[in-house]
């Protein structure tokens, strides 16, 4: 639909989809903007930081508002997905399987990096009622009480999931009330979209707080946890991605990288892998992929094989665990993946929703952690481009490694446009 919109000739192109891309843009600059000043004033004015936690409180307060409307309407609507995607055949249920599988890989070795590397050691941040003191924080505590409360997230999964099989069991009949609740969705998305316009002020908090309690070593904790983030990306997509690919088709994941060099570029700039949708659909037709495959197969994928969202949601549970002081047994875990590889599946394509899935975990499993999550707000839209990058690498190598399996891809044709003998045709785009 989103293609649609943007292939609509003159009388509708100066409507949303430019607006929406100079938007996000412009709350992009905004956090970083508010990350460097917040750093600043902790570090100048270390009490004045401090005195700035209640922001980055009260914007936390607000993504857990929207937590349990989040993951309600994406599992519900997660599972009517996988029904449909499994009923296509040989070639939905493969995907499906696939996406799962490297999902849980992805996660795991988030969990794998974190536990080495320690991100947030030494922090010691502490939540924001421990240092409640004085008259004015009363005033503080009634404009944060002005929030709605959360609701628990474990029984808001539990319920989702059996409303999501009982619509299933419906078939037709419940086809109204999958559309009500997409309706729903696209409601609590937009509020979500409006949370995020309060990042800036939450970032810049946050960073102000922790800076001001903790100097330079938060900095440097941030710095750690982001490049590390990052290597691991680049690592997952060389080692894993590129020894699969090359093991089952024979391609080369760097040839890859070049073929999709223009779409990264597009999803560099806007943080986003669904702007190359359309782009990498077309792309993969082009290197021999049959036309069936790649519209089940990329679809399916960007809400199902989420690998750079994966990495990201366990170790940024793990940095806010280690940073507060409070770090996760075995166990505990353990017990995030598993709730991180069904809520992951609603964590693609919006603004927010991977921070509201991030804080559903937390919530479901250490509620005292939630406190933390302010300075994740911060270097949050740091780590953008890397996750979205790795999800829209996942995708197209997920796409030729099921068009191998189900010999539904020409490989002759392959190997000439990787080798660049063969070059796409920009016009190509359209239609898709």
């Amino acid at each position: 639909m989103a293609v649609t919109d943007q292939m609509t000739p003159a009388g509708n192109s100066p409507q949303a989809g430019t607006k929406k891309k100079d938007k996000t843009h412009w709350l992009y600059i905004m956090v970083i903007a508010a990350v460097v000043l917040g750093a600043a004033v902790g570090l100048m004015a270390p009490d004045l930081g401090k005195a700035l936690k209640p922001l980055g409180t009260g914007f936390v307060a607000l993504i857990k508002m929207l937590i349990a409307p989040v993951i309600f309407c994406t599992i519900v609507l997660g599972v009517g997905s996988i029904a449909k995607a499994a009923t296509v055949g040989k070639v939905g249920g493969l995907a499906l399987l696939y996406f799962i599988t490297m999902s849980t890989f992805a996660l795991a070795i988030g969990l794998v990096v974190g536990n080495i590397i320690h991100p947030g050691s030494g922090l010691q941040l502490e939540p924001y009622e421990s240092g409640a003191k004085g008259g004015e924080n009363s005033t503080v505590a009634f404009l944060l009480d002005m929030i709605p409360g959360d609701i628990p997230v474990l029984p808001t999964l539990v319920l989702a999931l059996l409303v999501g099989f009982a619509l299933q069991s419906m078939g037709k009949s419940g086809e109204p009330v999958l559309n009500g609740i997409k309706h729903i969705q696209a409601v609590v998305f937009r509020l979500m979209m409006m949370i995020m316009w309060a990042a800036p002020i939450g970032a810049f908090g946050a960073i102000a707080a922790v800076v001001g309690a903790t100097g330079w070593a938060a900095i440097g904790s941030m710095a750690i946890l982001m490049g590390a983030f990052y290597v691991t990306c680049a690592l997952f997509i060389v080692v894993v991605l590129g020894s699969l690919l090359r093991l089952v088709t024979g391609l080369n994941i760097f040839l890859l990288l070049k073929y999709l060099a223009r779409e990264y570029l597009l999803i560099f700039s806007t943080s986003s892998s669904e702007s190359a949708l359309p782009r990498l659909i077309a792309k993969m037709e082009h290197a021999g992929v049959s036309k069936p495959v790649v519209g089940i197969t990329v679809p399916t994928g960007y809400s199902f094989n989420l690998d750079g969202t994966a990495i990201y949601l366990t170790m940024a549970a793990l940095f806010v665990s280690t940073a507060m002081g409070m770090p996760m047994s075995l166990g505990e875990q353990i017990g995030l993946l598993l709730f991180m590889i069904i809520a992951s599946k609603g964590a693609a394509g919006v603004t927010g929703a991977g921070l509201a899935t991030l804080a559903a975990g937390l919530q479901s499993h250490r509620p005292e952690l939630l406190d933390g999550m302010g300075v994740i707000v911060g270097i949050d839209k740091f780590m953008s481009e890397a996750r979205a990058l790795t999800n829209f690498t996942g995708n197209a190598v997920a796409t030729l490694l099921i068009g191998k399996w189900t010999k539904e891809i020409d490989m002759d044709q392959a190997q000439a446009v990787l080798a660049g003998n063969r070059p796409f045709d920009e016009n190509s785009v359209e239609g898709h």
